[in-house]
């Protein structure tokens, strides 16, 4: 919902249900399902706020294997090839 209010905030209009995809297959299914426990504090903190939109229906979170992961471009150090495969141009 934060990333929601900053994007309205910079005047893109949004309409439906925000996508949110994540390699870590772990965590879609702590966010995804209702009946998962959490065993540390800080996590159940800043999941519940993610279930409850989840459970709403304003985001849905879906895994994407980390091959297809563009983010990764930004966040890790890869290897030189994995880097030009995802930045073609």
């Amino acid at each position: 919902e934060g990333l929601r209010y900053r994007l309205r905030m910079m005047g893109i209009p949004l309409q439906g249900i925000t996508n949110t995809f994540c390699d870590n297959d772990s965590v879609v299914q702590n966010v995804t399902d209702p009946t998962s426990t959490l065993t540390k504090k800080h996590n159940a903190l800043a999941y519940h706020k993610v279930r409850e939109t989840v459970a709403a229906g304003v985001q849905r979170i879906a895994h994407e294997f980390g091959r297809f992961n563009l983010s990764d471009v930004l966040t890790k150090n890869l290897p030189v090839y994995k880097h030009k495969a995802c930045c073609v141009c």
